[in-house]
Parts: C-alpha cells; structure tokens; sequence
C-alpha cells in the first residue's frame, strides 16, 4: 500500500490520556464510546490512538498515549475523558492491513520516506482504525497510520 501525503481537517476529539503498555488501551475504546452515546453525541469518524512512545525504546509501563473518537455535538471533560481540538495538519498517510501488533514497517517506511522527500516530523503519529477486530479476523484490520510533518 502507497504512501500518501495529505492535508486534515481540524477535529474535535473525546479521548483518555493512557499511560502504560499499549495493549492495554482496547476497553478505553468502549467507555469512550457509551460515554459520548450517553451524551448524546455522535461519534463522526473510526477511533484513534496518538502515540507519543517508541515500544522498543520506552520500557511498557511508561508508555504514553491518547485514543478516543471524533464526534460531533459541544460537551466538556469529565473524570478521566478529556476533549479538545486536533489542529489541521498535512500528515503522511499509509495503511497496514494486518494485526496492530504488525503496525512497526509502516512506522518506518513513513520515516523513511518522509527523511528522503524532506519532511519534517512535527508530532507523534496517530493510528485510525479503520475497522475493527469484532467485525473482521485480525488478518483484515486495516489501520491508517499518519505521521503528522512539514516540509522543510
């Protein structure tokens, strides 16, 4: 699959700040989600993760992360779910097609590719999830993987 660079819209976002091994963060998903559906709120785009740590270079307990969903509708934070605004950015794009746990050449193939067209990394990459591992066999999880730059 290509490589992409394009340009993001501005998105509203609730989501829960996580600290810890990555594979922990699957129940956020759903208290996130009967959290906006207790709201009122729709849900306008698949969920996220941002991930601000290398698992091969931070030990798992210290991993940083944020995932959550784009929605619709004007609410506040509340305990542990926190909401806020996702700038507009021009973002490299690939999708993995495969277990999440099989993301890493994706990782690298968008460094590398943004190290050799002169971008510049100005964020921590973020993982839309283009379905989900209830709907299809791990095999088929798609998951857009956008390295957020700017060309130097």
């Amino acid at each position: 699959m290509e490589i992409e660079f394009k340009k993001v819209r501005e998105t509203q976002v609730a989501y829960i700040a996580h600290v810890g091994p990555y594979g922990e963060i699957g129940p956020l998903f759903a208290e996130i989600a009967g959290w906006l559906a207790g709201k009122g709120l729709q849900i306008s785009a698949p969920p996220f993760g941002i991930y601000y740590d290398n698992p091969q270079a931070v030990p798992a307990e210290k991993l940083r992360c944020e995932v959550g969903f784009p929605f619709i509708g004007k609410t506040q934070r509340e305990g542990k779910i926190k909401v806020k605004k996702i700038p507009a950015r021009e973002v490299l794009s690939r999708i993995h097609k495969g277990p999440y746990g099989e993301v890493g050449p994706v990782y690298e193939a968008l460094t590398r590719y943004a190290m050799e067209k002169g971008y510049s990394v100005v964020d921590a990459p973020m993982e839309i999830y283009l379905n989900a591992p209830g709907e299809v066999p791990e095999s088929e999880l798609l998951t857009e993987v956008q390295i957020p730059v700017t060309k130097e």
